[in-house]
């Protein structure tokens, strides 16, 4: 798609190359961020015009079978000028596309009686003009998240207390309103992280109205700590006790705790807690937004106006004032889902609002069609920025089928690997063929270049694409140029035709910008936006007039006589037959549209499907012919074409199928280009004739014809259909070095320049220089190059160079050699308006190429070098390798696989079959943090051309945190050291293909840091790599002579530690650099023009040394031995024993009781006995319990000598003397033995300290310096228990580090036993600091109750909503 938010794919939104990301008071500005996949980019367009300075031969086209229509029919006006009537028609253009004269002439037929389903990021119902139609019906007749993101998992069920309360799943208490209805009194409740439901622009405010609330609060508390210290320090000048200084530490503990609280804030959001139940009629929903709140009586539970299915009451709800966010609600599978609907970009609202917006009061304003009503399909993913995904295109289209829609409108879409091909595109042929939806699409915002239709709107038979134009009014009024056009245009971005396999592409024009509708939360009624996203539902608007008028007039609706409507009777957008290219057969007329209609209502409804094939062949088929290669215009060829008249599916037989018959007579637009037979008879079973297509005569350059059939009884009909036939034939470089120049070019607004050039045999990149001269004011210029490859997206590469003044620039790209290259230079339509001055360009062409015998290169893990040879074919070159290696892919199959079919009517398509679901999981682990993507080479990169309907995986750690999300183009996120799992989520109809996939391959492609890229080197001998000799390091390649030279593998000892035996190290490898580069340059191959793959596969790993040598002969007797086997196996028995019963804890005491009387000194016992107390979950008596352990933990310690063990570690061992080394690892498992024995006795006595409640207060520090000389005064207090704490803990710290990540749980409880908070606080942080382990959750629950007691409530609330992102209950929904 292409959206409004950059860091996903964007909605069609036209693109601006240069400019950053904002809403302007007038305008929607966005620039692309790089993205890592191909995709249709936005550009702003906020200038103005073009024409032609070139005379070309004009050929006759058709384009309309009706005549009619005056000059101004496409906005053209010469010496335009507004007013202020005028100016506010500009902001929603209708009468482009005579929708205001039809609605004049037809009140009633205004979109009356038309549903049309937003496929879009959602449309807002509270948004101006988005309430009612004008026959005061609802506007807006549902609202759908399809894509699940905002899904709440509510199948938890609860029941209320004696007081009315029920608990939330958030763990907060709530309240339900006495006067709902609930019969069954169960009650499914969820939360959600409610920034999972807003836009990243909505979040950032939000989160700068929280953060200074939440600065405000946290400087008050550093204040009254500051206050507290200070006041310390004066009574205590010279703190020289140790308990002073204690607490000194402590209060300045506290000042920094919270200063580093204010820079690691991080927010991520309130929880808002959600409610679901049944009233004996229909499941309703309550949602608690107190967390959203200032005021704490706001947002409670019970005071929420119940909501319920949006298409049942059409009630909407908002979240709180300060967001001002609209939402409704959704209730599926019998109250187990809750889908909380919100958009996830203005681009829906607006694109809603320029289709059916309705304001009685400003009726200029209107949308296109103010009758019709719609339902919001909402196919844009929050959790992926608003990226289409799978999964919300089919349920959008079940949903469309669902609410019997007449159209479906969708500014979505990006290029495609196959026209007219995949999942999608099979589902959308359904809806358009049997249930009679006309679905409209945006072209996409590609251009200027030709062939950059994106799918599915430019790419798919059954859809209609429109592309996007702009009139002088337009230009003057929403796009307030100081001057307008003389005349209407195509935006310079506008997608281009045709698609690959030679089909038109654009089908039709609409105006591509409007001030439309955008929702609340962007805190303004309108914005203006442009693109084919705009065109779009501006066509789609007028369509919706059609089908008003058709429907009172008692005429039937076809998807096929609507489209043939439009194309015959719209008006051409340019002179040259090739125009069409861009435009499309031009700019809807709605009046002429219905004209059409009313005059064919008795014609049956038939779409002409075309295939064609060169003669001698079946396959490929395209539906046009492009001949784009050089070879293909040297020789005439000849092509079979075949006509199939297509009816709707249930039509009848012999009322139908059996009477159609139509004489039809074939033009062509010139006879001397394109031959044909002059008449063809047509049945239903269709028909096949031949045409020779000879280019030989034709100049260089771009060539458009028409091969189109009338039928010879109404010939009023126009062109039942139409063949296209483009012709690009390239201009042939001879020059060596091979360098191609034009000169002297004319630009002004608007204008473009293509050539077409045969990249030499033997190119890989270009090299060119772009002077300009002769203009004032700034120009701003597209500059593309496009190459067609089979089963390829189009190879595009793309810039936007801005002039200030004459200069002369520099680029370089990629090419392929022997394919053509368009390159196509355009001033951007409204750069330069207003300036008399034509700008004059300049253009160079050198073609460089370093030639290789292999482009990507695989290296098998052994020793050997590869092998490469290097030619030069077209001028000398300088040969320059550079590999490095800078990714590593470890490849994974599932650890599980779970088939299941989907229960919701959401998932249930039109046919009546369910989608199954397939659910693989994955295990991977980090040893240390890494940046990580997912990669499933089967299914990536593809959305519309592939026939898997969608993917969807999610990234997890031990604790259910999510910490990626991703579906077809998966990006890269850092993730912590530790373990994870990735659940793969699949969707398809069909079992058997999912079956297949159950064993599934993943790769986890890892980023290497800086330090860990490898860089290869080349040698010049075979033996290199080994000898270390024959370094390469550059040389001069002679056209005509080869050079060889060697590749080496990375070293084996720099081979990373987490590279396992077939995982694959990526790289890139390159030969050449520019020719204009400076010294030094050229080391990074990614940098260089061009770039190939290289991979390295990891060999086995290398035999450990140490493995398999022979332990020492043991020095023990055969009994001795013998009693310490058997001493083990019954310890292993006693550990395996349970706890889980008061029986099973019987039979562990009495074995526990055995073996301590027969080995009563063995330390790993009594450790094994310790451990088996501490493992009991459920006890009842907690200090005697407690005591247990601390008994156990003192056979620990006095069966060790610890003057022994002390003794040891004061000497150094022998690193050498095995012997040695064995002894000091005995020696640490019995020092780690005694750790763990003092670690959990001191445990056990605080907690009875707790339960006995012998503990300062503590609010004796926090009171200030009076109240902390008490505490540094009264020492550690009286008591036998308090003293045996001290003493624990002081023999502990003998032996370890008692602050560590593993022991820093008893200093944290010792401090709060001398109510030092503070340190306490600081202590326990660092511990959770240090652990790189996936988080614990007592750890931040210790935290959580250390800032209650000190009395930070806004940290409390903080770390309570992290608490929900750290620890969920659960993975969320897909």
């Amino acid at each position: 798609m292409q959206n409004a938010v950059v860091l996903c794919k964007l909605p069609y939104l036209p693109p601006s190359r240069l400019l950053p990301l904002h809403y302007h008071h007038h305008s929607l500005i966005i620039r692309p961020k790089k993205p890592s996949r191909e995709r249709r980019r936005p550009r702003e367009t906020e200038w103005s015009d073009r024409s032609r300075t070139s005379s070309v031969r004009i050929r006759a086209m058709p384009c309309s079978a009706i005549s009619g229509g005056g000059s101004d029919g496409n906005g053209s006006l010469r010496n335009f000028k507004l007013n202020e009537s005028t100016f506010l028609a500009s902001l929603m253009p209708k009468k482009e596309i005579g929708a205001d004269r039809f609605v004049e002439a037809h009140p009633n037929y205004d979109g009356r009686g038309v549903v049309i389903a937003i496929f879009d990021s959602g449309v807002d119902p509270a948004a101006a003009g988005l309430q009612v139609t004008s026959d005061g019906k609802p506007k807006i007749l549902d609202v759908l998240d399809c894509t699940g993101s905002g899904d709440v998992d509510t199948s938890k069920v609860v029941k209320a207390d004696e007081n009315g309360c029920i608990p939330g799943a958030s763990g907060a208490s709530l309240h339900v309103n006495s006067s709902w209805k609930n019969p069954s009194g169960e009650w499914h409740v969820g939360y959600k992280l409610v920034y999972e439901l807003f836009t990243d622009t909505l979040t950032s405010r939000l989160k700068r109205e929280r953060r200074k609330k939440w600065d405000e609060q946290n400087q008050e508390e550093i204040a009254k700590a500051v206050k507290h210290l200070h006041e310390f320090d004066q009574k205590h000048i010279r703190a020289e006790d140790a308990n002073l200084k204690r607490a000194q530490e402590d209060l300045q503990n506290r000042v920094d705790y919270l200063q580093k609280q204010a820079d690691s804030y991080d927010d991520k959001g309130p929880v808002i807690d959600a409610v679901v139940w049944h009233d004996g009629e229909v499941w309703r929903v309550a949602i608690d937004t107190q967390t959203l709140e200032d005021d704490p009586d706001c947002g409670k539970l019970a005071d929420f106006v119940p909501l319920t299915n949006y298409r049942i009451e059409r009630k909407y709800g908002v979240f709180s004032k300060l967001d001002a966010c609209t939402f409704v609600v959704n209730v599926y599978d019998e109250g187990k889902i809750l889908s909380i609907v919100t958009d996830c970009s203005p681009h829906g609202t607006h694109v809603a609002g320029i289709a059916t917006a309705f304001h009685a009061k400003e009726p200029m304003l209107n949308g296109v069609a103010p009758g019709a009503q719609v339902i919001s399909c909402k196919i844009g993913d929050a959790r992926l920025g608003s990226m289409e995904t799978g999964t919300g295109l089919t349920r959008a289209l079940i949903a469309a089928v669902e609410h019997k829609c007449d159209l479906i409108n969708m500014s979505y879409g990006e290029p495609a690997l196959l026209p007219n091909y995949g999942r999608f595109v099979d589902l959308v042929n359904e809806a358009v063929n049997k249930h009679r939806l006309v679905f409209v699409s945006s072209a996409g915002n590609s251009g200027p270049a030709l062939s950059t239709v994106g799918a599915p709107g430019g790419t798919t038979s059954s859809i209609i694409g429109v592309g996007a134009y702009v009139s002088p009014a337009m230009a003057a009024g929403a796009h307030c140029v100081v001057e307008a056009p003389g005349e209407g245009l195509e935006y310079t971005w506008s997608s281009r035709g045709p698609t690959a396999d030679g089909d038109l592409g654009v089908c039709i024009s609409a105006p591509g910008a409007a001030i439309a509708p955008v929702p609340t939360w962007t805190l303004q009624r309108r914005m203006l936006m442009n693109g084919t996203s705009m065109a779009s539902p501006s066509a789609c608007g007028g369509i919706a007039l059609l089908i008003s008028a058709l429907k009172a007039e008692g005429i039937s609706v076809s998807p096929y006589s609507v489209r043939k409507a439009l194309e015959n009777t719209s008006v051409p957008v340019g002179s040259l037959p090739e125009d069409k290219l861009s435009t499309g057969q031009g700019l809807m007329q709605v009046d002429k549209a219905h004209e059409y209609l009313k005059q064919s209502r008795d014609v049956p409804s038939v779409w002409y499907q075309i295939k064609i094939y060169q003669s001698g062949k079946t396959t490929p088929t395209s539906r046009g012919i492009y001949l784009r290669e050089a070879s293909a215009c040297q020789q005439s060829t000849e092509w079979t074409v075949q006509v199939e008249p297509k009816f709707h599916e249930g039509a009848s037989n012999l009322e139908e199928l059996v009477p159609f018959e139509e004489c039809i007579e074939l033009y062509s637009t010139d006879n001397a280009v394109v031959r044909a037979p002059e008449f063809l008879l047509l049945t239903h079973n269709g028909r096949s004739f031949n045409i020779v297509v000879n280019p030989t005569n034709l100049s260089e350059g771009l060539h458009y014809y028409e091969l189109y059939g009338i039928d010879c009884k109404a010939p009023w009909r126009g062109p039942l259909f139409r063949i296209p036939i483009t012709i690009t034939k390239p201009i042939t470089v001879i020059s060596r070095p091979p360098l191609y120049s034009f000169s002297k070019l004319s630009f002004l607004p608007g204008h473009i320049e293509r050539r077409f050039i045969e990249v030499p045999l033997g190119a890989t990149w270009v090299e060119a220089t772009m002077q300009t001269s002769g203009f004032d004011t700034t120009r701003r210029f597209f500059v593309d190059s496009v190459q067609l490859c089979p089963l390829q997206r189009p190879r595009k590469w793309e810039s936007v160079v801005t002039f200030s003044s004459p200069a002369a620039k520099s680029f370089s790209f990629p090419v392929v050699g022997g394919q053509t290259m368009e390159l196509a230079i355009a001033q951007f339509w409204s750069s330069g308006i207003g300036s008399n001055e034509t700008t004059c360009v300049d253009f160079e062409i050198v073609f460089h190429g370093i030639n290789v015998n292999k482009e990507e290169l695989v290296l098998d893990g052994s020793e050997a070098p590869v092998r490469i040879e290097a030619e030069a074919l077209l001028a000398s070159e300088k040969l320059a390798p550079a590999a490095t290696l800078s990714k590593i892919r470890i490849p994974y199959r599932p650890v599980a696989a779970e088939l299941c079919s989907l229960p919701t009517d959401r998932d249930k398509l039109p046919s009546e079959k369910r989608i199954l679901a397939l659910t693989l999981t994955y295990k991977f682990k980090l040893e240390d943090g890494a940046e990580v993507k997912p990669q499933v080479p089967l299914l990536n990169n593809r959305i519309y051309d592939t026939k898997f309907e969608s993917q969807f995986y999610m990234i997890s750690d031990a604790n259910k945190r999510v910490y990626a999300t991703g579906e077809a183009y998966p990006s890269s996120s850092k993730l912590p050291k530790g373990e994870y799992t990735l659940q793969l989520y699949l969707r398809h109809e069909n079992m058997q293909y999912l079956e297949k996939l159950k064993q599934l391959v993943l790769f986890i492609e890892r980023k290497l840091e800086e330090k860990d890229v490898m860089r290869l080197s080349f040698f010049s001998q075979p033996d290199g790599p080994v000898m270390g000799n024959g370094a390469y390091k550059s040389s001069v390649l002679v056209p005509g002579k080869k050079e060889a030279i060697y590749l080496g593998p990375p070293s084996k000892d720099k081979l990373l530690k987490f590279s396992p035996q077939g995982s694959v190290l990526l790289g890139a490898i390159s030969y050449g650099k520019l020719s204009y580069a400076e010294k030094g340059q050229g080391k990074d191959p990614q940098k260089n023009p061009v770039s190939y793959q290289i991979s390295y596969i990891v060999p086995p790993n290398k035999m450990d040394e140490d493995k398999g040598k022979g332990s020492s002969a043991s020095t023990k007797a055969v009994s001795e031995r013998l009693e310490e086997e058997v001493r083990d196996a019954k310890i292993k028995v006693l550990t395996s024993l349970k706890h889980d019963d008061e029986e099973e804890r019987s039979e562990w005491n009495k074995l526990s009781t055995s073996l301590k009387s027969e080995y009563p000194k063995h330390t790993p016992l009594l450790a094994k006995i310790l451990e088996g107390l501490l493992s009991r979950n459920s006890v009842e008596d907690k200090i005697c319990h407690d005591k247990e352990v601390i008994d156990a933990a003192n056979e620990v310690v006095d069966s060790i000598d610890r003057d022994e063990l002390a003794k040891f570690f004061s000497l150094r061992t022998d690193p050498e003397d095995e012997e040695a080394e064995k002894n000091k690892k005995k020696m640490e498992t019995t020092r780690d033995q005694l750790a763990e024995a003092l670690y959990q006795k001191g445990l056990a006595l605080a907690d009875i300290l707790s339960l006995q409640g012998d503990k300062p207060s503590a609010s004796e520090v926090t009171e200030g310096s009076k109240e902390a000389d008490k505490t540094a005064d009264s020492g550690p207090g009286s008591g036998g228990l308090l003293d045996r704490f001290e003493d624990t803990f002081k023999e502990l710290q003998k032996w370890v580090e008692v602050k560590s990540s593993k022991y820093g749980i008893l200093s944290v409880t010792r401090e709060k036993h001398h109510g030092r908070l503070g340190t306490a606080l600081k202590v326990l942080n660092d511990i959770i600091q240090e652990n790189t382990e996936p988080p614990k959750k007592k750890l931040y629950e210790e935290k959580l109750s250390l800032l209650e007691e000190i009395g930070w409530q806004h940290l409390v609330t903080y770390e309570r909503q992290w608490m929900h992102v750290r620890f969920p209950p659960s993975l969320p929904l897909f």
